[in-house]
């Protein structure tokens, strides 16, 4: 069996939650390799019986993470301008909202589509979040709240706010029920635990 991962993929997609059915045009020549990959697995399977499993990924962050790699998300980045005393830049009015999941649902997710033995599990597609959404200014507000804590200063932080970035999608919430039910996965880390966590260490 073979693990697909793919994000960036719902596009222009108003809809909330994300289900995996409807997406909407890509919006970067990024998120069409994605859904390129996604093709490829119905095709091998069809031809050469090769069964699959894809995975897609929301905003993933965790402990340690890279604030300056070349995937590099932006609560790393918040984290490092805080710690330095800069004011994050954040996109538009802080309105915007992803489904940031925690790095031990992603790797919970891993270990049961590795493992699954359930035949109808297989060769589907799956969305790897937590079901939520939380914006930018809750985001910047738990950031403030747990760093504040080995530095008093970074409370008085305060935000900068710029201009909308070009094919940023104002919001994201993922469906994770088909997981729940054919993988038996429920996420165990909501947004507030997971950076707490993250945070501390």
């Amino acid at each position: 069996m073979f693990i697909l991962l793919v994000v960036l993929l719902y596009g222009d997609s108003t809809k909330l939650p994300k289900i995996k059915d409807e997406i909407g045009a890509p919006l970067s020549p990024y998120a069409i390799t994605k859904y390129v990959n996604e093709l490829y697995a119905t095709v091998f399977k069809g031809n050469f019986n090769l069964d699959t499993i894809g995975l897609r990924y929301f905003n993933v962050f965790g402990r340690k993470q890279d604030p300056m790699g070349g995937y590099a998300a932006v609560i790393p980045k918040f984290v490092r301008q805080s710690i330095n005393h800069e004011f994050p830049l954040v996109n538009v009015d802080g309105t915007f909202s992803r489904d940031f999941t925690y790095i031990d649902n992603v790797i919970k997710m891993n270990n049961l589509a590795f493992t699954t033995e359930n035949k109808w599990a297989l060769n589907q597609i799956y969305n790897t979040a937590v079901g939520d959404r939380t914006t930018l200014v809750q985001l910047l507000r738990s950031l403030r709240k747990y760093l504040s804590k080995f530095d008093p200063a970074i409370a008085k932080i305060n935000s900068t706010y710029g201009p909308n970035r070009l094919g940023d999608v104002p919001h994201e919430q993922t469906s994770v029920e088909k997981a729940i039910k054919l993988l038996n996965d429920k996420p165990t880390h909501d947004f507030e635990s997971g950076i707490k966590i993250a945070v501390e260490c």
